[in-house]
């Protein structure tokens, strides 16, 4: 699951969300369905890393250019999508972000 910041505009709710994200992490690990998050460090930080011709390329800053950035992310274990999009409901950060849901690829 991944946190996004959205490009929709939000009215701002008080305060932080920080305590309600780690009710949220709480309940879903107690629970079994969350395996690994965290918040990512900002854009400024961010590098995109290439090889090109035998050549690394690094580009300082993130790669999207987004206004949706990447905020953070969590992996979760869920029977099927519809527990996933469940459990995304329920984190604090969907009233104001985008969680985006990705199995992982099993190919």
């Amino acid at each position: 699951m991944l946190v996004c910041r959205d490009n929709v505009p939000v009215p701002p709710r008080p305060g932080p969300a920080g305590g309600e994200v780690e009710q949220w992490v709480k309940t879903m690990d107690g629970k079994g369905l969350r395996v690994t998050g965290d918040a990512l460090a900002g854009e400024p930080e961010a590098a995109a890393v290439r090889v090109r011709d035998e050549q690394l390329q690094v580009t300082e800053g993130a790669f999207l250019d987004t206004s949706g950035a990447l905020l953070g992310f969590d992996v979760l274990e869920c029977q099927d999508l519809a527990e996933a999009i469940q459990v995304a409901a329920a984190h604090p950060l969907a009233k104001r972000c985008v969680l985006e849901i990705r199995p992982v690829a099993t190919d």
